[in-house]
């Protein structure tokens, strides 16, 4: 059988490019195209494969903001909750009228623990405690204390990492149970990711690549990161479960498909021609499309979903900037294939 346009194309690309970690295609019409390149370990020469498990960084955000809303369908939780009804005099900074939804929309004007416009690079080291220290969502209390509010909640979108930390703690507090155990018992069961969990930096196992900070040679991204990621970061997944995820989203296996919707929808105004946000999900500039995203030191994830043909597609690297241009890539194949 000849491949479609798009596929060829695909192979093409790859085949000139230098371009580690996972694809995965799915184009709505019941083909999948799954690809891997590079090496998961250079050092063990281990490759990448389409099985292999990779960080996405802020791709995290839009499993907690599944965690959250679940917890609000439920009624443990409002969008109108306030952060301070449960941080008690933790982070006093953080304004009282601060609330779960301003935080779910990035607009609380929380002071950020790690600002990227403030960063010069993405393999900076920015992590003002030895990143070991970082191990559990309280932990982050370290952190996450003696930044003044940048402005007004709900006066504009800003993204923010820490609001997302925060969003964790709060989920953990309000329901009891640590954040992990929230993450698998409301996201990856009901959506069947048998992949996808929280990793230590400092235990990776043999299916789950390496970070490295460039193109060649053996530096990771271990003294980077905190040792172990929460509500902004950190889920090691495949591009299997990535489209799992998806699939039972806008299946209503994790929340209701009423909040699905209001987790969909732009959550304020946003520039005419630029992406929007919703609730833990970018929203494409026009049209129902929706990603997610996820950059840092060693790691470049993003994953595009298009529920009106329920197509979609996955690009995931081990490398700082190696997922953009064979995302960009793929993504004008997509819009072009025949």
């Amino acid at each position: 059988m000849t491949k479609p346009h798009w596929e060829r194309a695909l192979d093409e690309l790859l085949a000139t490019s230098d371009f580690s970690g996972a694809i995965r295609i799915d184009d709505g019409a019941g083909t999948t195209v799954t690809a891997a390149r590079g090496m998961a370990d250079r050092a063990a020469e281990i490759p990448s494969t389409p099985d292999t498990r990779f960080a996405i960084a802020s791709g995290t955000k839009g499993v907690t903001a599944l965690v959250v809303v679940s917890l609000v369908a439920d009624g443990v939780l409002s969008l109108e909750t306030t952060a301070r009804s449960l941080l008690g005099s933790d982070l006093p900074f953080v304004d009282d009228s601060v609330s779960i939804g301003h935080l779910l929309a990035h607009r609380s004007g929380i002071g950020d623990y790690l600002d990227e416009e403030a960063m010069e690079s993405a393999i900076d080291y920015v992590m003002p405690v030895p990143v070991h220290r970082l191990d559990s969502a309280e932990s982050y209390l370290l952190v996450l204390d003696g930044h003044p509010q940048s402005f007004l909640p709900g006066e504009r979108f800003a993204y923010n990492n820490g609001g997302y930390v925060v969003l964790a703690l709060l989920a953990e507090r309000a329901a009891g149970v640590p954040y992990a155990e929230l993450v698998r018992d409301r996201v990856t069961v009901p959506a069947g990711m048998v992949d996808t969990s929280f990793v230590r930096s400092d235990e990776i196992p043999g299916d789950v690549a390496k970070g490295y900070l460039g193109t060649t040679g053996l530096r990771t991204n271990v003294l980077h990161l905190p040792v172990l990621g929460v509500g902004d970061g950190g889920l090691t997944t495949s591009v299997a479960d990535v489209r799992r995820l998806w699939e039972a989203m806008y299946e209503g296996r994790i929340v209701p498909p009423e909040w699905v919707t209001t987790m969909t929808s732009p959550s304020g105004d946003f520039p005419a021609g630029k992406r929007r946000y919703g609730l833990g999900f970018w929203l494409a500039s026009d049209g129902p499309a929706v990603e997610l995203e996820g950059a840092d030191a060693g790691i470049s994830f993003r994953s595009r979903y298009d529920p009106a043909t329920g197509a979609s597609w996955t690009v995931v690297s081990n490398t700082t900037d190696g997922a953009w241009p064979v995302a960009r890539a793929v993504a004008a194949l997509m819009a072009d294939r025949s």
